[in-house]
């Protein structure tokens, strides 16, 4: 059965049997592809009724959902070969970040968080370290994460940039001691106008921009202390947060204007789940762990293959992670 209908072949014989036919292959009924193109329509989010409803109108093809779930379950084996494969030794910044998703789990609907790592080796490229789909987001199954990452070579990690989830630097401590952890600005902004009326929302968020905008740390606690001068009875929360998270929100200042940008924010892995979110977005509830880490794989397979540049200005920026950490950045 081909795309214009059905075609008889002959298949070559030989005594031993050794020849093998490449475009039709033996046993082989179909060759309209439709298993790839099921795979492909999955990936870009269509549910398994909307491919039924599609093959049937392009194809006059009567598939059932099972049947797509059993040809999309075939790509199990390359997620766990791809989750599993060896890493490199060093990665200059890893960006950690989680993203939920409502999944069915024993007759319940759940929230579910999708653990991702998108690393940055020290040639400049990026990549997607791996996928984990646990519970509600905690410090305990980073923990794991983090793990999981040595287990697979990774034996250093310059620099890596989180959200102010509680206890996570704890857990990065626990398996990179010597690691930087970068707080993102953005997530404590965020954090920080909780508390605050929506009349004075405007000028908050300006007086809290000098202090992450500041050229030098020594600057950005001068900005801060004119911050608590004006802000500080009315909003003592805002303060004591930034004061108790001083230490890992202000890394960035050491560096230059370059590595500032790439890590002073977790920008790099809320673009990669913006494009996640793009194919997911069609599906509100994922009736098993394992259909939204296929989902997730594919679409991250689709963003794998427009990641092939190097980060922006990455010689500079090397150069500065050479002079920071010089019994750890070894450039060949």
């Amino acid at each position: 059965t081909s795309e214009y209908g059905e075609v008889e072949i002959e298949v070559p014989r030989d005594r031993l049997g050794e020849f093998e036919p490449m475009v039709v292959k033996k046993h082989q009924t179909q060759v309209t592809g439709i298993e790839d193109q099921i795979i492909s329509m999955y990936s870009k989010g269509m549910s398994t009724r909307d491919i039924q409803d599609h093959l049937n109108q392009l194809y006059g093809i009567d598939v059932s959902p099972t049947l797509i779930s059993n040809v999309t379950a075939k790509i199990m084996p390359l997620i766990k070969e791809w989750q599993n494969r060896p890493l490199q030794n060093v990665y200059s910044v890893v960006f950690m970040d989680a993203i939920h998703f409502k999944v069915k789990q024993d007759g319940q609907i759940i929230n579910k968080a999708a653990y991702m790592v998108v690393g940055i080796d020290l040639e400049g490229y990026k990549d997607v370290l791996g996928i984990w789909i646990g519970e509600n987001e905690s410090a305990k199954f980073w923990l794991s994460v983090l793990t999981d990452l040595r287990n697979r070579g990774v034996q250093d990690i310059l620099i890596i940039c989180v959200d102010n989830l509680k206890g996570f630097s704890d857990a990065i401590a626990a398996c990179y001691p010597q690691t930087e952890i970068q707080k993102c600005i953005i997530h404590q902004i965020r954090n920080s106008i909780k508390y605050v009326s929506y009349k004075d929302l405007k000028k908050v968020t300006a007086a809290l921009r000098p202090i992450y905008t500041a050229p030098t740390e020594e600057a950005a606690l001068q900005e801060l202390e004119q911050f608590e001068a004006v802000w500080g009875k009315q909003y003592p929360l805002i303060i004591r947060s930034w004061r108790n998270n001083w230490d890992e929100l202000a890394t960035f200042f050491k560096y230059s204007p370059e590595l500032r940008k790439l890590i002073y924010t977790t920008n790099m892995i809320e673009s990669y789940h913006r494009q996640l979110r793009k194919v997911t977005k069609g599906k509100s509830i994922f009736p098993n762990d394992e259909s939204l880490l296929k989902m997730l794989y594919l679409a991250t397979m689709d963003v794998l293959r427009k990641w092939t540049g190097r980060v922006q200005n990455w010689g500079q920026i090397l150069l500065q992670l050479t002079v920071h950490f010089p019994d750890r950045v070894h450039v060949r």
